[in-house]
């Protein structure tokens, strides 16, 4: 059975060797969870088996811009499971454990852009169903989702929009011959 917790900054290269085996074919993830773990509106959680850790997810503060006002929501990324310890529910569980902790910090959305067909068994739905577009064209419809927590209201519709931080490290949405075959 895994443990949940915090990241400390004594995991960062446990978590970038994880990264890089659940990422192997995306790079720039690693640099993406680098700088993510140096903002101060970023949190890490990492799932640990017999001190060993075997998955990690990280939430970092967006933004709904709805018509009234900005409204602070978390955006889930990036979220990987060393590929050995893959289907046995531990991405469900880091899933579970940021949503509570979202929810505990009055947080009334986490947002993320992921393979509906998994995160829909997670709970999660399109983010247009909420009336909220993604940050950005290469970001499949369905693909951006939405959990809504006890601090949602209906009026908290808009574009979605990512920490910065996402944009320099080119890890928003899809790009070239994966962008045409998920629009097929």
């Amino acid at each position: 059975m895994s443990v949940i917790r915090d990241q400390r900054p004594g995991d960062a290269p446990a978590v970038q060797s994880v990264l890089a085996s659940a990422f192997g074919d995306e790079p720039e993830v690693q640099g993406l969870e680098a700088a993510l773990d140096q903002r101060s509106d970023s949190r890490g959680f990492v799932a640990e088996i017999d001190g060993d850790v075997v998955g990690h997810l990280r939430l970092t503060r967006g933004w709904v811009d709805a018509p009234d006002r900005l409204v602070t929501v978390l955006v889930l990324s990036p979220l990987s499971v060393a590929p050995a310890r893959q289907r046995e529910g531990i991405g469900r569980a880091l899933v579970a454990h940021a949503l509570d902790e979202a929810e505990r910090d009055g947080a009334p959305a986490v947002f993320l852009e992921g393979d509906p067909a998994y995160y829909s068994r997670l709970g999660w739905r399109p983010a247009a169903e909420a009336g909220v577009t993604p940050p950005s064209e290469r970001i499949p419809q369905a693909a951006c989702q939405v959990i809504t927590l006890g601090g949602y209201e209906p009026w908290m519709r808009g574009r979605l929009v990512y920490a910065d931080t996402f944009w320099a490290h080119d890890c928003v949405g899809l790009r070239g011959e994966a962008l045409r075959t998920y629009a097929d």
